[in-house]
């Protein structure tokens, strides 16, 4: 048996070997503060403007946050308002979307705080300011999986991430949702938040509920985290199904979601283990309750419901009409709820939703999507991001994500708006090319791409009234005429970018 001395020796002389140190005994003895003050004693935890000093933000950098509160939203204006109390300027804000509520940050591109945005889609004030060109930069439009791809691959990258949770322990595992008897706040799905947390040089994680470790099973890591802040709110809850999303009443709507349903039904995909995903606007989420009678009548069951989880979708999960409910967004606080309590609920970030270099995001996995449009042209190229009236008012989303991965991609629109046709020659802006798209449909008929014959034939077989796209635009023009050209300048407001990250589009400026 050798000695001590000896075994030192092999030690050093095998560390010296692999490149190794020889570890050494400690001096002192065991830490033996107890746990719950070394919980409060965290470094980790932190106020925001500590967060944002430790943080090593500068001017000229790129911050970041997600939108999962919607209109309830107030992560996004509390931390611009604080850097811009610190003197902060010329930042990048790289947000998943920025909607109505994100009115104040127009005094802070005013001010120089903001030069820079890259996002999904602009509404209300905001938007309309950029539209008549407040920005020097043109805003960068990205769909949420080439949003996940352009951080992943180092396109878009993220200084700082700040992103609102509604608990999070000391160590900074957070969640959308809170098990204590405590919580103010809830959004459900992190989904957009995730790829931030992943790959941003430093996350801060802002929570209106602070809470014992460990906060599991969490959405975000504490591995990925580098600063928790504890703020009044970081969102209303109330206001997460505000905007676009809605519950429709309208009866266009609802013929229209009548008409899709019958597209669902005979387009040969709706059959044992199908897979589904609808949009955010009325007509497109209504799909989802006409087809619960015919799926209960002929015994068929969805594998899984996919994108922005409903309360819709959440019934019929519950009534084990869908399997498995993929959730990258909660759309109300029912999906939230859901998220929370049941295991087949899951959550996912925007790379494993929709990125087109992720071999296994839940896209390639889609069966069919049933989504909105602002227009479509006659070569079904589809805009869901600039009005009729030339002002940036809505999102890219997953649009052209789904529309290109799903086996049958459905389009759902009106023929005209007030006196505005959504059937053009020319989209205002692409979106989503054409060549991914299926099927439109209009309360005057439904138009199949000539790509797909064998998917015309069924629809008629099925007694669907189809119709060339081409006459859709002359009817919509016989009841209102030509549009006159809208009157764009020639400053570029924002860039539209491919899901592969090339450009595919640019936005003028209107000048009215």
């Amino acid at each position: 048996m050798s000695t001590i001395k000896e075994r030192q020796g092999l030690i050093a002389d095998q560390a010296g070997k692999m490149g190794m140190k020889v570890y050494q005994p400690a001096t002192t003895g065991k830490n033996t503060t107890p746990r719950q003050e070394l919980q409060h004693e965290n470094g980790k935890v932190v106020t925001l403007e500590e967060a944002i000093k430790k943080s090593g933000l500068k001017d000229g950098m790129t911050i970041s946050f997600h939108h999962h509160f919607r209109g309830g939203d107030k992560v996004a204006n509390m931390v611009v308002a604080k850097l811009a109390e610190m003197g902060f300027k010329n930042l990048h804000i790289a947000a998943s979307s920025l909607i109505d509520v994100h009115e104040p940050l127009i005094e802070h591109i005013k001010n120089g705080v903001i030069t820079k945005i890259s996002t999904s889609g602009l509404r209300g004030k905001l938007a309309n300011e950029i539209s008549h060109g407040l920005m020097e930069n043109p805003v960068v439009f990205r769909s949420h999986g080439g949003r996940g791809s352009a951080i992943a691959n180092g396109d878009l990258h993220i200084d700082v991430a700040f992103l609102g949770a509604s608990s999070c322990d000391p160590m900074g595992n957070a969640l959308g949702f809170s098990r204590s008897e405590n919580a103010k706040s809830i959004c459900g799905s992190l989904g957009y938040a995730l790829p931030d947390a992943q790959y941003a040089d430093k996350v801060v994680i802002l929570t209106d509920d602070l809470v014992p470790y460990p906060n599991t099973p969490n959405a975000i890591s504490e591995r990925n985290v580098d600063f928790v802040g504890e703020v009044e709110s970081v969102g209303d809850s109330s206001k997460i199904s505000s905007g676009a999303i809605r519950d429709t009443k309208n009866p266009r709507d609802i013929l229209l979601a009548q008409q899709a349903t019958k597209v669902v039904l005979n387009g040969g995909y709706f059959k044992n283990g199908f897979s589904i995903q609808t949009g955010s606007g009325g007509a497109s989420l209504a799909v989802v309750k006409y087809i619960r009678q015919s799926m209960i009548d002929q015994d068929i069951k969805a594998s899984f419901a996919l994108g922005g989880i409903t309360a819709h979708m959440v019934k019929m999960h519950e009534e084990g009409l869908i399997g498995r409910l993929i959730d990258v967004q909660s759309f109300d606080k029912v999906a939230a709820e859901s998220l929370k309590n049941d295991p087949m609920h899951k959550e996912v970030s925007a790379n494993e939703y929709a990125s087109a270099d992720e071999p296994g995001s839940a896209t390639h996995m889609l069966d069919m999507v049933i989504l909105s449009a602002l227009e479509v042209d006659v070569n079904f190229n589809v805009n869901v991001l600039v009005g009729s009236d030339g002002i940036i008012r809505g999102a890219i989303g997953g649009h052209p994500d789904t529309a290109a991965d799903s086996a049958l991609s459905i389009i759902v629109c009106p023929l005209l708006r007030g006196r505005i046709p959504c059937v053009v020659d020319e989209v205002t802006t692409l979106i989503t090319p054409g060549n991914t798209v299926d099927v439109v449909v209009t309360e005057y008929g439904i138009a199949v791409n000539p790509n797909r014959p064998e998917l015309k034939e069924r629809l008629e077989k099925a007694g669907l009234n189809i119709v060339d796209i081409h006459s859709l635009k002359e009817r919509a023009n016989s009841i209102i005429g030509t549009p006159a050209a809208l009157p764009f300048g020639d400053k570029v407001v924002g860039v539209v970018m491919n899901r592969d990250g090339s450009v595919m589009d640019v936005i003028k400026n209107i000048t009215e």
